[in-house]
């Protein structure tokens, strides 16, 4: 691979790291109520779900999935079930928080971050069709093992890179006590795009599964 094509692949995986969406609203979550340690495990286990993703796809998991619709639709269930179960966690303190002092409302997180920020990332499975499209002008048919495990190792790092940056960045400005301070309100907005995002991804399933096999109701 010409630097030319590894800058290029860099920066799109950049940009695709930088889109916001319900990984960021882990992260920040893990952050505002693990500190920075909670943060960083969930950044970098969600970076390591996308290297995963994109060693998976180079060895042609993106093809299985782009010609099955029923496995596809399989995984978005799961995806829709992961992200239903993070608004849940998200939302449930508002529902419990009345008559309780400010520290006691502070909502808990009984999770492990760096396996809600793998699971994220792999329980998505757009992500499998994400990569195939993005190593697609980066794969040649002649193309040795070393420059496949650089497009992989390029694609996990920039992602954690991206997200551990961002935890430190917050962390170093001071940024995070005032994160800490409208918990609820993040939490609540974190929540909302949780379950929206869920509901959303289980109509794709819905319709995926009603399409790709002859159910009798």
């Amino acid at each position: 691979m010409t630097l030319e094509a590894w800058l290029s692949l860099t920066l799109l995986c950049l940009l695709g790291a930088m889109t916001p969406g319900p990984s960021l609203a882990v992260v920040l979550g893990n952050l505002m109520h693990g500190g920075r340690a909670a943060g960083l495990a969930a950044g970098l286990a969600h970076g390591l779900a996308v290297g995963l993703y994109a060693l998976l796809t180079v060895a042609g998991l993106a093809a299985v999935v782009a010609a099955s619709p029923l496995l596809f639709a399989l995984m978005q269930l799961g995806a829709a079930g992961y992200l239903g179960y993070l608004a849940y966690g998200a939302l449930r303190p508002l529902s419990v928080s009345a008559g309780v002092g400010q520290e006691q409302a502070q909502p808990a997180r009984n999770g492990s971050p760096a396996r809600e920020g793998f699971l994220i990332a792999f329980l998505n499975p757009k992500l499998a069709v994400f990569m195939l499209a993005l190593f697609a002008p980066f794969i040649t048919v002649d193309q040795g093992l070393t420059a496949k495990l650089v497009l992989v190792l390029t694609v996990g790092s920039i992602d954690a890179l991206w997200y551990a940056t961002l935890v430190l960045v917050i962390v170093q400005a001071g940024l995070l006590p005032r994160l800490k301070r409208h918990t609820g309100l993040i939490e609540r907005l974190f929540g909302v795009l949780l379950l929206a995002l869920a509901l959303f991804v289980l109509s794709r399933a819905i319709a995926g599964l009603s399409a790709s096999a002859p159910w009798p109701f």
